[in-house]
């Protein structure tokens, strides 16, 4: 099984050479990210992609350490996975 990084690795290689993939991940990320790594993506996540430019760069912040008893129970019952 790959690590998240290596699949994020993955979809960051492809869209700098693929322009339509890129298009595609920007426009539908969820689907194309499906579809590239052949997984599936619960419906409770949602997919950001934000394209930087020379004038805007996009900083992603890890979630908040601080979790909540019932993200604490989505996590324990593998219904999340961003902790």
């Amino acid at each position: 099984m790959r690590s998240g990084d290596e699949m994020l690795q993955q979809i960051v290689e492809k869209s700098a050479v693929d322009t339509g993939f890129r298009q595609r991940l920007l426009t539908d990320p969820k689907t194309t990210i499906s579809g590239e790594l052949g997984i599936s993506i619960p419906d409770s996540m949602n997919i950001r992609v934000h394209e930087s430019d020379m004038q805007t760069v996009h900083l992603a912040l890890p979630p908040d350490p601080n979790i909540t008893e019932e993200q604490l129970e989505a996590i324990s019952a593998g219904l999340c996975c961003c902790w």
